[in-house]
This record gives structure tokens, sequence and C-alpha cells, in this order.
């Protein structure tokens, strides 16, 4: 089919016929649809609804789970966008094979899905799997589609995803965020380290996500657990297709809400989309740091800040950050290892907090104030050392912001991320082997 003069690829599994399940004929019709789509260089949009594989063919129904995925590991290889909707049921090797190797995933409300059917849960288990156990809205509780659709959804969220209709992102309303940023005192340029440090920190500013909003004008979420990232598919206000990842500061409604494990996962999930699909990758940063506790220890959080960096350094499109309040540490470079480096005027990026300073330095978090001066942490001190690109500012912010990222798309190319952070370095150095001359 086609849509807009694109190309489509469709795939279609009807419950009515044999339940919908996944024989030896139909593994081939999904091999080569999706062979077919890397030939047209079209996208792939399957409809499931199945029971699993086909045991009356046996093992050779068994092997089309491996040779089905397969096929979409060449579609995406190829970097083609694939998407799946689970009607009730889509249960067994379909859902454990090719189904959800989509780039993006929805369920239909009420659906039935999991790996194991109930009767094969009950079983296997001895008890049914409780009522919110295998359904469409567990799925969307454990970030493992995208999407919970009614009827009447399901046709705007595709078209959406394929970028035929705008869905704006629509954020929760928070009656204390001003919009855009509020500011008190004096200005960004004459603030001191500790000033420009509490003015980010201020709880009125808008956060990740109400900058989101303000630079796209369409957003079809990337799912994941942990609310203080959030990630979607977009169109930016100039019209560009791009992956969006933006930390949120007011998730948690206190302000200072910190990305744990499970956001980094989100953040990797969403950068490898855009390197699938060729498409540009912009992170909004604004985060205290990285949650420490010993939950997020256990769950990988080190691991998972390592590989978000590695996603960003490793990626094959061009990638731009955005700082638009506070960077904290490790935690908020995970998402600024990028081609370009954009800070708002009154945004810091310290090497860790001033406080959590005083304390490793001296044992005293009381010298926060001393140390927020001395750690070079404004966007006018980060852009003479070379760490930053640019520094937006203006009467207009918005609008500063909007231009400063259109330059650095239409500017950047992959790999300068490693550029600037080379040449930064190795002015340092030098600077410092000729004070020792």
């Amino acid at each position: 089919m086609s849509r807009q003069g694109q190309v489509i690829v469709t795939i279609s599994m009807d419950f009515e016929c044999f339940g919908g399940t996944m024989g030896i004929v139909a593994g081939e019709k999904i091999v080569r649809a999706f062979d077919q789509a890397v030939r047209l260089r079209a996208p792939v949009v399957a409809m499931t609804c199945t029971g699993g594989v086909r045991l009356q063919e046996g093992t050779l129904a068994l092997l089309q789970m491996g040779r089905t995925a397969a096929a979409r590991a060449r579609h995406a290889a190829a970097g083609l966008l694939m998407l799946s909707v689970f009607d009730s049921p889509t249960t067994g090797g379909v859902y454990a094979s090719w189904a959800s190797l989509a780039d993006l995933k929805a369920a239909r409300r009420g659906a039935v899905m999991g790996f194991g059917g109930p009767r094969v849960v009950e079983h296997v288990t001895g008890q049914p799997p409780t009522p919110i156990s295998h359904t469409a809205e567990s799925a969307y509780a454990h970030g493992l589609v995208d999407a919970l659709l009614g009827e009447d959804d399901i046709g705007p969220w595709i078209d959406s995803v394929l970028g035929f209709r705008d869905r704006p992102l629509i954020a929760p309303t928070r009656p204390h965020v001003v919009m855009p940023a509020d500011e008190h005192g004096p200005a960004p340029a004459s603030r001191t380290g500790w000033q420009a440090l509490q003015a980010a920190r201020g709880k009125a500013r808008p956060s990740g996500l109400e900058w989101a909003g303000l630079l796209t004008t369409s957003w079809t979420e990337i799912r994941g657990t942990d609310p203080t990232v959030l990630a979607g598919l977009t169109t930016l206000t100039g019209g560009q297709r791009a992956v969006v990842v933006a930390m949120d500061r007011h998730a948690r409604g206190d302000g200072a809400a910190r990305p744990g494990a499970a956001a980094f996962r989100l953040a990797r999930r969403a950068i490898g989309v855009g390197a699938r699909l060729g498409l540009p990758v912009v992170t909004i940063i604004d985060t205290p740091g990285a949650e420490p506790g010993p939950e997020q220890e256990g769950d990988g959080l080190a691991g998972e800040i390592a590989a978000a960096l590695q996603a960003l350094s490793t990626a094959p499109v061009v990638t731009v950050s955005l700082c638009v309040g506070e960077a904290g540490s490790g935690g908020a470079m995970a998402l600024s290892y990028t081609d370009r480096r954009i800070m708002t005027e009154g945004s810091v990026f310290p090497v860790i907090a001033p406080e959590l300073a005083g304390l490793v330095l001296y044992r005293d978090a009381g010298r926060a104030a001393e140390l927020a001066s001395r750690l070079g942490l404004t966007a006018a001190e980060l852009l003479q050392l070379g760490a930053i690109d640019e520094v937006a500012a203006g009467p207009d912010l918005v609008a500063s912001v909007r231009q400063a990222i259109a330059r650095a798309l239409e500017e950047a190319v992959p790999g300068d991320r490693d550029k600037r952070a080379d040449e930064a370095t190795r002015r340092w150095l030098g600077t410092r082997a000729v004070c020792r001359q």
C-alpha cells in the first residue's frame, strides 16, 4: 500500500484463520514482506492478533521465529522503520520474535498479551495469571509498549509514527511553572556561580518536558518506566524529523527529580532508534544528577550511564544537546556528549553539585557557595573553555534556542563530538605545559 506517496509494507494476522498462528507458509510470507520492504526502502506496519506458532506444523513452524527475526534484522540494518500494533490476543512465538522487534509498539486497550497464554500459564505455574498480568495495560505500565490505544486511536497513532500527522506533546498542567523561564535577580551574565546555580534550580523554571513541547510540533512517545526522562519520535518546529530525549526535573513534583538506571536505558533505546533510522538525536538536559541510592546501584546505574554515553559517542547521526537548567555531573553528561552542545544563558553545568564538592574536598557542605564560583559552571565560562559550542540568549529565548538547534543540525557532522572534546583537552594540556616551562 502507499500513503501520501510513501510505499508501506503491511503485515496483518487474522485470528479467525487458524487462530492467527504462524506456520511455515505464514513465516515465509512474513520473511518475504520484510525483504520486499528492504527492496522498496519502505517501512513495515504490523497488526498482530495471534496465538503464536502453529503447533500442528511442529518444529518447522518453530523455526519461523528465527527466520522472521532475521528478516526484521535485515530490514532494521537497512535503516527502515517498523511499528507493531498488538491486538487481542498476541502471544507465543509471534510476540517473542519479529513482532516485538519493532522500533515502536502499541497495544489495543484490554488486549491479552504475553509469551504464554492464560491457559498455558495456569498449567505451568499451577495458578491462573492475575487479572492485571498478561494484558496490554500491564505491558504499558512496564514500558513494554509505547502506546495504549482505543479503536479510534490506532490510525492516528500509525500516521504520527510515519510522519503523516502531527500529534503535539501534551504536557501535564503545572501551575508553578512559568513559560518561558521567569528570570529574577541579576541578569544571567552578571550572576556569580552560586547565583546562577540557585536560579537554575528555581521551581518556576520550565524543565525538559516543557522545552520538548516548545521545540516540537509532533511527538510519538518512546516509552520508559522512569518519568524523569522522556523520549519521542518527533517533528521539530522547523519540520525536521528527529528523536528527542528530555530530562524532566519536575517529574516527581519537587523540582529535583533524579534519573535512575531505567531512565538511561530508555535514553539508550531512543538513541538507537535515531541511529537505525538515520534521524538526528536532540537531548534536553536538566537534572540535579543521577539517583545514587542502593536500589539504583543494584539496577546497574553506572553501567547504564556508561552505555548511554557509548550510544551517543558511536551514533552515526548528528547529535545535539541543549542544557536548559542545571546539568548535574555524570548523570547529565550521559546525554551531553554530542556533536553540538548548546546552553541557555542562565543554565549551569557543574562537574558536581557544589554542596557535594564541599563534602568530598573539605567534608563541609557549607562551602558550596564558595566552590560554586570556582567550579566554572556557567554557560559563559564553559563557552570560553571550549566545552560547549553556543550560548542561546536574548529576550525571545525560545526563538533563540530554535535557531541554535536548526544551525546545529545543518552544520554538524557525526564525530564533531570527539573533535571538540579533544581540542578542549589538548588546549588545556598545552596551557599547563607552557606554565610549567
